[in-house]
């Protein structure tokens, strides 16, 4: 997704410079090429935009370069993170299981031993009635 907006970015700002910058510029293909030179983030390709269009086109496109590669690292970044998480997710679900189950097992027994307890006090009343 990123990388077809940043695409259609850099054809349509090379169609800009070839335009504005006719003089910097001699084709809309040399225009693509300083148009993706600037999103890369690797600078001008010859020298720096004369008009104020060009300057305009160019602030974008350097602009949408730092953005995309923000995006691209975070996206990157957010599939360790994921992995991470599933991972310490499992074992946080097994331990909650784990206690769950020992849980559940001390009620069982804490039930016997109410149940023993009024046995013992229904036989002592018995006895002594």
């Amino acid at each position: 997704m990123f990388v077809s907006v940043a695409a259609v970015v850099v054809l349509l700002a090379g169609g800009g410079f070839a335009a504005f910058e006719s003089e910097q510029v001699s084709s809309y293909g040399e225009g693509v090429w300083w148009a993706l030179s600037l999103m890369s983030t690797v600078g001008f390709v010859g020298e720096a935009p004369e008009s104020t269009a060009g300057r305009l086109v160019s602030s974008i496109l350097m602009i949408s370069g730092f953005a995309l590669m923000a995006l691209v690292t975070a996206s990157i970044a957010s599939l360790f993170v994921r992995e991470e998480e599933s991972t310490g997710e499992a074992t946080e679900r097994e331990f909650e299981d784990r206690a769950l189950a020992l849980l559940d097992h001390l009620v069982e027994r804490i039930d016997r031993v109410e149940t023993r307890l009024d046995d013992f006090a229904d036989s002592g009343s018995k006895d002594r009635g």
